[in-house]
């Protein structure tokens, strides 16, 4: 059994790792928390794992902050959620999922950033508004807005999938303003739905169970509705899912996702299972999307590898089995390529398009 890790992504010591939760600086500190089980390097019963860096590449783990230990979390445990910090006080809102009860959202608050302390009233959302059965209700993302909190919910009902918005003055009190954003078309439930702005837009961010991919929609948001203006899909990669952003202390709009994929098999007796991949800094250019590696990470980019294959009409990527993304050689002006071990992850003209996965042999 091989127990090489990761050299510049965060890694578990053990167990598995899926959606990054929580993403926030507070104290000083980068903090990621993340879905883990800490038993097997397989999805299981689901704890809030928890790192801190000082620089976004160097991740210390800490002691798990969450366990799904009451009774509101005895089916699954505590699902994804998101951090916010709040009179010097972090509250994290997280999906609890109970055998009674299906998926609520639950809060857990801390002063010091490293000792959790659930809310005694939890659940403080305790039904899914369109989906009586709370079957399909999670991932809370919370944020500021105008003096007030808002917050997105991945849902569905009949098949449709939709991002819900709540609206709350203390976070905790929470009041459901309506159905965000509806479709049929990008899977069955809109999971670790994110909403933030980015310059003069807001962006709509969510994966699609469907495609496993990550879906960005960037339009206009005025508190109580969103109107997209473009649909985007500027990550190519396997290995790319569940990214949530945050904004850091220089006002950084920065995004972490799980580097692996549902579909990969975990050898067996492994160690562990899955990554957070490189902390990306967002940016729009001319209505596009751009992500590219945070300025921390830039001695670590290379400008080849095996990976990538040009000739003088098409630039291709690939994992060594199959070809990911296929692009005219003219379109190609610049490319980046994050190596580590097996993991590979590829940012063309400054991050215009980006392909996260593992090499196959």
């Amino acid at each position: 059994m091989s127990d090489k890790r990761l050299s510049f992504h965060f890694e578990p010591e053990k167990g598995w790792i899926n959606d990054p939760n929580g993403l926030c600086f507070f104290g000083g500190k980068y903090h990621a928390f993340f879905q883990h089980n800490p038993h097997e390097a397989k999805w299981g019963p689901m704890h809030w794992g928890h790192a801190v860096s000082e620089d976004l590449i160097h991740w210390e783990e800490l002691p798990i902050a969450l366990f799904p230990d009451m009774p509101y979390e005895d089916d699954g445990g505590c699902f994804s959620g998101s951090a916010l910090a709040k009179d010097g006080v972090l509250y994290l809102m997280y999906t609890s999922v109970s055998k009674a009860h299906g998926q609520t959202q639950s809060l857990a608050l801390s002063k010091d950033g490293l000792h959790f302390e659930k809310y005694e009233k939890n659940p403080v959302i305790s039904y899914c508004p369109i989906d009586p059965e709370n079957r399909d209700f999670r991932d809370p993302k919370i944020f500021s807005f105008d003096g007030e909190y808002r917050m997105v919910c991945g849902s569905a009902a009949d098949g449709v999938g939709a991002v819900l918005l709540y609206r709350s003055r203390d976070l905790i009190s929470w009041e459901y303003l309506g159905k965000l954003f509806e479709s049929q078309d990008f899977g069955a439930v809109p999971e670790c739905p994110d909403l933030f702005p980015l310059d003069d837009q807001w962006v709509l961010m969510f994966s699609r169970m469907d495609t496993q991919s990550a879906q960005f929609i960037l339009g206009d948001f005025d508190g109580f509705s969103f109107t997209p203006h473009s649909f985007q899909q500027p990550e190519k990669g396997t290995d790319f899912y569940a990214p949530q952003t945050f904004l850091d202390g220089e006002g950084r709009r920065i995004m972490i996702g799980w580097l692996y994929g549902w579909k990969r098999k975990v050898p067996e007796n492994a160690l562990r299972a899955g990554a957070l991949a490189i902390p990306r800094e967002l940016s729009l250019k001319e209505g596009k999307l751009f992500q590219y590696p945070v300025r921390e990470a830039a001695s670590l980019l290379v400008s080849e590898d095996s990976c990538l294959q040009r000739d003088r009409d098409i630039f291709r990527i690939t994992n060594g089995k199959q070809t990911l993304l296929e692009l005219s050689s003219e379109k190609v002006t610049d490319a980046a390529v994050l190596k580590d071990r097996e993991a590979r992850e590829v940012f063309l003209n400054r991050g215009e398009w980006t392909c996260s996965f593992y090499l196959e042999h």
